[in-house]
């Protein structure tokens, strides 16, 4: 994002009211807004409950999810690399081809590369902390052939979320062992994504699919992992990916986490938004459906920590129009976006106003901007 009193100063003209339609693209446009989905985001979707799906006529190629992306006004796309891999987990020159092609047509641009290492059951015991050495190598090459994928599509970064690696049951694992195993990966795959010009992030969840534990739980475990990874490898191209409704899982305030990671420098690569009540389960909802405070104040910690990345779309809304659920999950950000610019506005008065201690004269800052 990029804020200056010209645009600020349009947050009053051109930008009064809600915005909708068009003008979000133009708001985006002058704030630096860069907007993405996951391709999953476009549909279709199933859970344990609905195995054949909610949309069982809906078409969910790839390229189909791409043109529905398109068709919701987002500009950024991520990807999951098995899509670009074969039966036997090799690369698949003609699906990136098509991809890119796609990509074209539509006028999309790559973001960000996740590397799925939890869908298919021979990742059942997890992927870089697997028990057997074997399937741990295995998990490495997958990563590290998603990032060259990554570079060849031209994304800008690479993510682990390590969906199957941590436990189900207590003394199932040895944690020190797993997290040894976890850092020794992350090490590996920065040192190849820093050689291909991309940058590297891990996305903390507390659970599911693994339902004791995953093997990074919140973003402050992500900040460490990521911190002794760049001090191995120099420099600091590891970071963390923060997904908003993970934090809300975890009972935590996702504007701290943003603070956490620029004190001890660790850069966050990716943003995922969505929504999800505090404490519950992973419900990727469509975005700003929640806590409108919360949400505020977390695209203000953006702001106040320097943020210029990509903010993508993560959600499953399994029983709305995939399109329709893009859509608004891009209309109500942008809407709670501008609040924390009138807020950034005014934030000489709200810095002054926090140094008192007093909630209450902090609170009359800002109700004006979110009501």
């Amino acid at each position: 994002m990029q804020v200056n009193e010209r645009g600020l100063k349009k947050l009053d003209v051109e930008f009064a009211g809600y915005l909708e339609g068009d003008r979000i693209g133009v708001f985006f446009k002058e704030f630096e807004v860069k907007f993405a989905a996951g391709h999953w985001c476009a549909g279709g979707f199933l859970d344990r409950f609905a195995t054949v799906g909610y949309n069982p006529g809906l078409k969910s190629d790839i390229i189909s999810q791409l043109k529905r992306i398109a068709a919701a006004g987002i500009e950024g796309v991520e990807f999951h690399e098995n899509i670009f891999i074969d039966a036997r987990r090799r690369k698949n020159p003609a699906r990136i081809a098509e991809v890119k092609d796609a990509l074209k047509e539509y006028r999309l641009v790559p973001t960000n590369m996740n590397t799925n290492l939890w869908t298919d059951p021979h990742w059942k015991f997890g992927g870089v902390t697997n028990p057997n050495r074997k399937v741990r190598e295995e998990a490495l090459e997958i990563t590290i052939q998603g990032a060259e994928i990554a570079r060849e599509l031209g994304c800008t970064s690479v993510a682990l979320w390590p969906g199957a690696d941590g436990w189900d049951y207590n003394f199932e694992a040895n944690y020190g062992v797993l997290l040894e195993r976890f850092v020794q990966a992350c090490i590996e795959i920065n040192r190849r994504a820093k050689k291909l010009g991309l940058r590297f992030g891990i996305e903390a969840k507390m659970k599911e699919p693994r339902e004791g534990h995953m093997i990074i739980p919140t973003t402050h475990c992500a900040v460490l992992v990521a911190r002794k990874v760049n001090q191995a490898c120099g420099g600091q191209n590891m970071g963390v990916a923060v997904d908003y409704g993970h934090e809300m899982m975890n009972g935590l305030e996702p504007a701290f986490n943003l603070y956490v990671a620029k004190e001890f420098g660790v850069p966050v690569v990716n943003f995922h938004v969505n929504s999800a009540k505090w404490r519950s389960n992973d419900e990727d909802r469509v975005a700003g459906t929640a806590n409108l405070w919360q949400m505020v104040d977390f695209c203000y910690a953006a702001l106040d920590t320097g943020y210029r990345g990509w903010f993508g779309e993560d959600q499953f809304t399994y029983r709305l129009d995939p399109v329709k659920a893009m859509s608004l999950s891009r209309e109500l950000f942008a809407n709670c976006l501008k609040k924390a610019l009138l807020i950034w506005r005014e934030r000489k008065a709200l810095v002054a106003a926090q140094a008192t201690g007093d909630a209450g004269r902090t609170l009359d800052v800002v109700k004006k901007m979110i009501y």
